[in-house]
């Protein structure tokens, strides 16, 4: 059995797309997942369940979403050593000093070597972006409403799906994974 962190983008923000989070344990403990706890009401939550390709995972909690409350709602899946490593690789360890301030643009997949070289979402903001594995750092000293769409650009330039969570998310998710 693997821990998975499964965020969902763009759930409770604003009128549109709303779950309450005990609906949502509820679904993912009956899509067979154990050991499940979300986080705020955003849509993260830890869960346990079979070893296996988080994209997978993924399109089966994608998949119930739209079974149980009619709505398409974007999944990644990732495990719990990649949610480590994000958090381990923080390029800005050193000035982000507020977490609400720092985030995490998490990429559904590497972006195409080529895309990338075009479309380079790090010239955005070449002073508070980098590129991880799979990840967007960005500090956005000034919040993330004044700081280039890093993940926007990506997502519509690189062929990934994005979503995008603050460090203190980021840290409380490594901490509920145990």
């Amino acid at each position: 059995m693997t821990r998975y962190v499964v965020l969902l983008r763009g759930i409770n923000v604003g009128s549109a797309k709303r779950i309450a989070m005990a609906d949502l344990r509820a679904l993912l403990a009956d899509l067979g997942y154990t050991d499940v706890r979300t986080h705020l009401q955003s849509g993260n939550a830890v869960v346990t369940g079979a070893d296996g390709d988080p994209d997978e995972h993924a399109g089966r909690v994608r998949a119930g979403i739209a079974d149980r409350f009619d709505m398409d709602v974007r999944c990644l899946a990732l495990t719990g050593e990649r949610v480590q490593a994000i958090v381990d690789g923080h390029p800005f360890a050193e000035i982000a000093d507020n977490g609400s301030k720092m985030f995490a643009h998490v990429l559904s997949a590497a972006p195409d070597p080529a895309l990338l070289a075009a479309h380079d979402p790090v010239a955005l903001d070449p002073q508070h972006t980098r590129l991880g594995d799979r990840v967007l750092y960005q500090w956005c000293p000034d919040g993330l409403l004044e700081s280039p769409a890093v993940g926007t650009y990506a997502e519509r330039n690189l062929g990934v799906a994005v979503t995008a969570r603050n460090w203190n998310t980021m840290t409380k998710l490594v901490d509920l994974l145990g």
